[in-house]
């Protein structure tokens, strides 16, 4: 089954001119325009962390918001600026860079933000925006006073290795930084594991492989000791791979940098194949994993339709968000009785004599009663323990026509996750992977800290920690995008229209659907 796309409309709209203020600038006081630190309701201890060492929920940051008029809201990521006074600023050198000769115009124009929304009423607000991406006239960084350092943290993703690469090309050949250190094995590699020298020479064609070069792990996250580390090491710009959890702690590191009040640069690029990261258009990886589960779901075809009553089981990544398939956390499904699962597969194999069910690793956690008690469990990042659904519903459904209908079926399971998340990462990725390096580059020479990178409506920008933290992207099940895969795969919605439109009445749509299930589909 194909990959299902989001499709928009941009509105056009007459745009009025703000200033979206720069640090390198003086903020100005003007009656239109007006900035502001808005501490968070949340107010937690950053060194926090679980008893199995993955970092806890953290945020003490005070909010950098400017607005202007007509709603216009600039929520800012913090800057050197803002904690650090008197630092000397120094010209960018990319404006004496060969390769960017030819390029008219060098910087990113310090009004220049990206709108998070872009399809607007007549009257509507302008709307929350973020910086945009970009390499700045002024530096806070001379080039051969960089230290900068990478980690990746968490499950691996294709284009890492990619991301690794560029980071380290685009130091080194747009602003001359010579000193790159790999951090082994995630967040603890900064105080119980080695480093690796990075140069572009030791980089080079590790794009081409799956992985990372730098090894990684869950958990390890104690905040004092990352940050001693740094500090003792002399580091001043630190690139930060990996998912929510892992950019939770690097928005932990940064709180810590700045209460110590250190010079240093915290830069997260998001990673997950799931794409349930918030506020991106999408996250590097995911390209490449819906092409590599385009493999294995075409193989469960080949197989299923070469038999009697063939059916296959393709089980994806996807914890709780959109893995493009037929069985999805977000869409409560049940087995038994009228508009059940067992009722659509004995339909599909009277109608085609096959049929291939793509379910997501989340899906159907619910269902599986016997392991409850597992339910409540996590992994060192966090993440709730999930059992093995695909092996679960294959079984099912083995019991079920065999020894129920008495019907003869060949089942094929097939388990592609971990390859799909090692394989390399393809042209579409590594493209993306570059522009998401080059701009966390431009941010920390720049000097702003505490950001995440990637793209808000096809522009990039820089978001701040908390907007990507706060939540994660689920499938809207309500909404067209869903509704477009249900007409064309054709199976039921396992839900009953009464149910969801008294659900939306009484505004209990979200708990009711996505938290239990089983109490609204068929009782």
């Amino acid at each position: 089954m194909d990959s299902s796309s989001i499709s928009s409309t941009a509105a056009s709209f007459v745009t009025l001119k703000f200033r979206c203020f720069d640090p390198t600038y003086a903020y100005s006081a003007t009656p239109n325009h007006r900035r502001s630190f808005v501490t968070s309701s949340r107010s937690l201890t950053p060194c926090a962390t679980n008893s199995n060492g993955s970092m806890a929920t953290t945020e003490n940051s005070e909010r950098k918001i400017i607005t202007g008029e007509a709603g216009y809201v600039l929520e800012d990521v913090p800057h050197f600026s803002d904690y650090i006074s008197d630092l000397p600023t120094y010209p960018n050198p990319l404006q004496d860079n060969p390769s960017y000769s030819v390029v008219k115009q060098h910087f990113v124009d310090v009004d220049d933000s990206v709108a998070q929304n872009i399809v607007v009423h007549q009257d509507s607000p302008r709307g929350r925006h973020f910086r945009r991406v970009g390499p700045r006239e002024k530096v806070y960084f001379e080039s051969d006073d960089v230290h900068a350092c990478i980690v990746t943290c968490g499950g691996l993703c294709p284009g890492l290795n990619t991301v690794i690469r560029e980071i380290v090309c685009g130091l080194y050949y747009m602003y001359g930084v010579h000193k790159v250190l790999g951090i082994e094995g995630g967040y603890r590699g900064f105080y119980a594991r080695n480093t690796i020298p990075l140069t572009p020479k030791i980089v080079n064609g590790i794009h081409k492989r799956g992985g990372t070069i730098l090894g990684t792990s869950r958990g390890g996250h104690d905040t004092s000791k990352i940050v001693d580390s740094i500090q003792d090491r002399g580091i001043n710009q630190v690139y930060v791979l990996g998912g929510d959890g892992t950019q939770k702690g690097a928005s932990a590191i940064f709180e810590e940098i700045r209460r110590r009040g250190l010079k240093v640069a915290v830069a997260g690029i998001p990673k997950t194949i799931d794409n349930d990261i918030p506020i991106i258009d999408k996250s590097f990886g995911f390209d490449t994993a819906v092409e590599e589960a385009q493999r294995a779901i075409s193989a469960a075809h080949v197989e299923a339709e070469s038999f009697e009553n063939g059916i296959g089981v393709v089980k994806l990544m996807g914890r709780y968000s959109d893995v493009d398939c037929c069985l999805i956390p977000e869409s409560p499904f049940y087995l038994e009785g009228p508009g059940g699962l067992f009722e659509y597969i004995e339909k599909r194999l009277k109608e085609n004599g096959h049929m291939v069910i793509v379910i997501a690793e989340g899906a159907g956690q619910e269902l599986l009663s016997e392991i409850m008690h597992t339910m409540d469990q996590q992994d060192a990042s966090g993440n709730k323990l999930l059992q093995d659904v695909g092996l679960w519903i294959s079984q099912k459904i083995r019991d079920h026509f065999g020894k129920k209908r008495k019907m003869t079926i060949n089942l094929k399971y097939i388990d592609p996750t971990y390859m799909i998340r090692a394989v390399p990462s393809n042209a579409s990725d590594n493209v993306y992977c570059t522009l998401l390096a080059h701009s966390a580059i431009h941010g920390a020479m720049a000097g702003y800290t505490g950001f995440t990178v990637g793209p808000v409506n096809g522009r990039h920008a820089y978001i701040p920690f908390y907007r990507i933290t706060e939540r994660q992207n689920r499938v809207v099940i309500t909404d067209r995008m869903w509704a477009r895969l249900l007409s064309s795969t054709n199976q039921p919605s396992f839900l009953d229209p009464k149910k969801v439109k008294q659900s939306k009445e009484e505004g209990k749509l979200d708990t009711q659907l996505f938290n239990h299930a089983p109490k609204i589909l068929n009782n």
